[in-house]
């Protein structure tokens, strides 16, 4: 069974209220799928919807911003929030339900979780060396989200490789009954990566921001030479970008995220992350080193 567009969507703020949901949908034999979203939707959070719609009879789309994965100095009170414009836009695409707890629903001793799910080494390097505990706390919203929901499938975008790689993990690791589809990254037709904090940018830091989408694809032009040739042309194109403070780039192997050298042979995830004007920014693409 397909949702359509226009049909009414529930809003539901509370666990107890998403359970009983998720009940009744089980009484019925239906697939259920999971959307977790921080919300600013844009039109890469509707292909995680479509995506959904293909793999589950109900949709549930969960809104959280999610303190435990803001560091103490980074944007969690600026980042956008458009609750009412989300669930417009979540009830046009016709799934059944939007999610969206408040932090004391789902933390109630105080914002944060006393039991945490740890990313382990690989939470520490890349994104997780810029931001500490970031994907603990990722993690560990994600694990709750699962728990409540319990989902037969969760569907989340590329464009946070690390993120999506560490889920996958965590659920094989764990032995959670579900399945993870991750979406290629949707962009603006210069390049661009969507993401709720491009609305954040200034017109002149959005023309700077489409540096880190040329420096894929410099590294990418220059994969049959090897892994420093490529990082090598991409560090050239953000060089030349004064508008970029470049955090990290690197290049692994996606397979494993281990970093990757001119040994390695086959696919390899280039990863960007810089700071434009006060906004941060992360992007990634796969390509194949002959």
């Amino acid at each position: 069974m397909q949702p359509q567009a226009g049909q009414s969507i529930r809003t539901l703020t509370t666990i107890e209220a998403v359970r009983e949901l998720v009940a009744s949908a089980r009484a019925e034999g239906k697939r259920i799928a999971l959307v977790p979203t921080m919300g600013a939707l844009h039109a890469g959070h509707v292909e995680l919807v479509r995506t959904a719609t293909e793999h589950a009879d109900l949709v549930i789309a969960s809104i959280f911003v999610n303190p435990m994965q803001f560091g103490p100095h980074e944007d969690l009170d600026r980042y956008p929030r458009t609750p009412d414009a989300d669930i417009d836009a979540l009830a046009a695409l016709g799934i059944g339900a939007v999610f969206m707890p408040t932090v004391g629903e789902m933390f109630p001793d105080g914002g944060r979780s006393a039991t945490i799910v740890s990313a382990g080494h690989l939470g520490t390097v890349l994104e997780g060396r810029s931001r500490p505990g970031h994907y603990d706390g990722v993690l560990t919203v994600v694990t709750k989200l699962f728990s409540i929901v319990q989902p037969d499938v969760a569907v989340f975008g590329e464009k946070d490789g690390q993120q999506l790689f560490l889920v996958r993990r965590m659920v094989r690791d764990l032995n959670l009954p579900l399945a993870i589809v991750g979406v290629p990254t949707v962009r603006e037709p210069d390049g661009l990566a969507l993401s709720s904090r491009n609305r954040m940018l200034q017109t002149g830091e959005r023309r700077d921001a489409l540096a880190l989408w040329r420096a894929l694809e410099a590294a990418g032009a220059n994969a049959d030479r090897g892994v420093e040739a490529m990082l090598a042309a991409a560090q050239g194109v953000l060089q030349d970008d004064t508008g970029v403070q470049l955090d990290y780039l690197a290049i692994v192997d996606p397979r494993t995220f281990a970093f990757a050298n001119d040994a390695h042979h086959g696919p390899v995830q280039v990863l960007v992350a810089a700071r434009v004007g006060g906004v941060r920014l992360i992007d990634n693409a796969i390509y194949s080193v002959p």
